[in-house]
């Protein structure tokens, strides 16, 4: 068995989190067994499960927070532990800092791979500096270089990598996203809505993910039609100034912002729109998985690859339309578009190698070096 240290588990769980647990669940782990680093001393996403999957947790203190503190525990960690390591999988959304990957480096972990999830600059300019930056140099500290698109892949690497850069699709487990009746019911009981047409957006309160166009849709839905209800799940930076916007423009009543949930299926299934309104994503996860649930997609063009739009009930919109068009669409969509068969969903996941069982062999392959 070999083991692999992992980078990419936060507090909160996002999109980067599930794509790691997709795989950390199906894989053997018997021959490949995961480790992570998390850059915080509070508990990360789903760590009860990474544990009783075998895993260990490692914490350490933001860089951010405590820099000589993080960079003294961090350099101790390789120090004493790198060689029980074959392998280190560093999944991010900005090469703003890579030094997992040197000290990896200086420390001998000899397979080295960087996994981009972003393709554009989530973060502020310094960031984004230091990004262009890491990206000239990312070549003499990381030996395997992953993304989850072509999009997020030329964004993250030189030309002469870009080339190279192998394309891991973010693989979910269809069936357990799949529409469940019992937890649409529960959920829908729990907010008193067993009867309004509910609209729900998942995922981490931040300007690329949108939100506030969200309300801002919600806010001309609400003249025409007054039985739309609208459901945040996540949390995030922008959770403050959400709240006041709904405050600000009286939708108190219509939008409840659910916080983290850990069964997203429930809240899929509760749904009858999923509205997003990304301004940019890597590859969208949440909008995967609201697919294989079959639950009807309004989303911003662009923001999900055509290779990945596995069914018909989704409809495009420009984020240059103004929020009453994206309106109008939802009142189209409440009319006419249903919820995708079960079966079918499969199979479209299954012929795009989503599904996640069809394509855990590969991950394995690469991560032991059987595929190059």
């Amino acid at each position: 068995m070999i083991k692999v240290l992992v980078f990419g588990m936060t507090e909160t769980p996002g999109g980067v989190e599930s794509v790691i647990m997709n795989y950390y669940r199906h894989i053997d782990r018997t021959r490949i067994q995961f480790d992570f680093l998390c850059n915080s001393y509070e508990k990360v996403a789903y760590e009860a499960e990474l544990l009783a999957l075998g895993g260990h947790t490692f914490h350490f203190p933001a860089r951010s927070k405590n820099y000589p503190r993080y960079r003294l525990e961090l350099k101790c960690f390789f120090r004493e532990h790198a060689a029980e390591y074959a392998v280190i999988w560093v999944n991010i959304c900005s090469l703003a800092n890579i030094d997992y990957l040197k000290l990896a480096a200086q420390y001998g972990i000899p397979k080295r791979i960087i996994h981009s999830h972003s393709s554009a600059n989530m973060d502020g300019r310094l960031r984004g500096l230091l990004h262009q930056h890491n990206k000239k140099q990312i070549g003499r500290f990381a030996t395997d270089f992953w993304a989850c698109s072509a999009e997020a892949a030329g964004w993250f690497y030189p030309s002469e990598i870009c080339s190279q850069a192998v394309i891991l699709h973010n693989a979910i487990d269809v069936q357990c996203m799949a529409y469940d009746e019992n937890g649409r019911e529960n959920i829908r009981r729990q907010l008193g809505w067993q009867n309004q047409f509910v609209i729900g957006n998942v995922g981490r309160l931040h300007f690329e993910k949108n939100q506030r166009f969200a309300l801002e849709v919600m806010a001309a839905l609400v003249r025409k039609d007054r039985s739309v209800r609208l459901v945040l799940v996540g949390q995030g930076e922008d959770e403050s100034e959400l709240r006041e916007q709904i405050f600000r423009k009286g939708l108190q009543e219509y939008v409840y912002m659910a916080g983290v949930q850990s069964n997203i299926r429930d809240w899929l299934s509760s749904f009858d729109l999923f509205l997003f309104p990304s301004v940019f994503e890597g590859l969208p996860v949440a909008a995967m998985e609201a697919q294989a649930n079959g639950v009807p997609v309004l989303a911003s063009e662009d923001v999900i690859p055509d290779e990945v739009r596995m069914n018909k009930n989704i409809k495009m919109l420009s984020l240059q339309q103004p929020p009453e068009i994206w309106a109008e669409a939802v009142c189209e969509m409440k009319e006419w578009f249903v919820r995708e068969n079960p079966e079918d969903i499969r199979e479209h996941f299954i012929q795009s190698g989503y599904e996640i069982e069809h394509v855990k062999d590969e991950f394995e392959q690469r991560i032991l070096g059987e595929k190059a």
